[in-house]
């Protein structure tokens, strides 16, 4: 052999040996977030979750990794994405209301940190809120007991009409059967009648909102789940068409134009799910770790839309609204 041959295979075979021991680098964590919606629909959950990560003392790219799988409002695709993230032996997933079920059919092992709308212990992801026992834990959102606030809030904006037309996703969220009668007991109180239709396609939103125009509807209450949030804009463009006064769940549908929202702070939510994860990193047991009930909630409305409408906002209103979009 060449000695110029012998030194080029040296070189490669040194190359592939592993380094010693005392110059190798502490493998990072990698944290796996199980989403169903599109990446931009979650831009600002995802910057909440990289706060409560950094509160915990993790920073992305520094001393964490976090792989993203993004189910693009195709439910189909979760149980792929969650495999591939079992397979990577991720150190722990994050999760939403619609992919908890998913990570939880994947994996008894991984600790699973839920960001999540409906009853946690009622949708079966834990046993109870003190001890979920498992390897479930997590940061409960639950929306149903706020349907009633929010249609008393669309009351209030908008006294007269009789009836009120309620969209409600039925498919992509929890319970929701919960949510609808919910709703239904909500407008009995208030005495107005709720005309409810069901949606779970484009298609379904738009004659879904067409049935509930025909129907003399003066207001539209959009159930929650997230389906619609993806769909946003498409809700906040048919209301503006057919000038519904709506309410939604999140601030995101009125940041895109949307009259009003009132719902638990999703951007507190994910933070706090950082914060759990950071302790779940740094030895916590998730069975151990009791779930975290909502804190903060915000009523939002937007101005420029009101005036669109022609739809005064009244003052005792504005003075509990926590935002108020020009």
């Amino acid at each position: 052999m060449k000695r110029r041959d012998f030194i080029a295979l040296l070189g490669g075979a040194v190359a592939g040996w592993p380094l010693s021991t005392s110059a190798q680098q502490p493998t990072m964590p990698v944290i796996g977030y199980l989403n169903s919606k599109v990446a931009a629909a979650s831009a600002y959950q995802v910057l909440a979750f990289r706060d409560g990560l950094r509160e915990a003392g993790y920073a992305e790219g520094q001393n964490v990794a976090i792989e993203f799988r993004w189910a693009e409002g195709h439910l189909d695709r979760l149980p792929a994405l969650v495999a591939d993230l079992v397979r990577r032996r991720v150190a722990a997933i994050v999760t939403e209301a619609a992919t908890t079920p998913a990570a939880i059919a994947a994996t008894s092992t991984i600790p699973i940190v839920f960001v999540s709308g409906p009853d946690p212990v009622e949708a079966g992801f834990v046993t109870s809120l003190n001890r979920p026992g498992g390897n479930v834990t997590g940061v409960g959102m639950t929306t149903t007991p706020l349907n009633a606030k929010r249609l008393e809030l669309l009351h209030e904006l908008v006294p007269k009409p009789a009836v009120i037309g309620a969209l409600m996703d039925t498919v992509s969220t929890q319970n929701p059967q919960a949510q609808l009668q919910a709703v239904e007991a909500a407008a009995r109180a208030l005495g107005r009648r709720i005309l409810i239709v069901k949606a779970s396609t484009e298609g379904e939103i738009d004659a879904g909102v067409a049935t509930i125009v025909q129907a003399g509807a003066g207001a539209l209450f959009v159930g929650v789940g997230p389906f619609f949030l993806n769909q946003r804009r498409q809700l906040v463009a048919l209301a503006a068409h057919h000038k519904l006064p709506a309410s939604y769940q999140l601030r995101e549908f009125v940041a895109v134009g949307g009259l009003m929202s009132y719902g638990a702070s999703d951007v507190d939510g994910y933070r706090r799910g950082g914060l759990y994860v950071g302790r779940i990193l740094k030895g916590a047991n998730p069975a151990d770790l009791p779930v975290d009930l909502p804190t903060k909630y915000e009523l939002v409305f937007n101005v420029a839309t009101a005036k669109a409408l022609r739809l005064e906002i009244p003052p005792k209103l504005l003075a509990i609204a926590d935002e108020v979009i020009e």
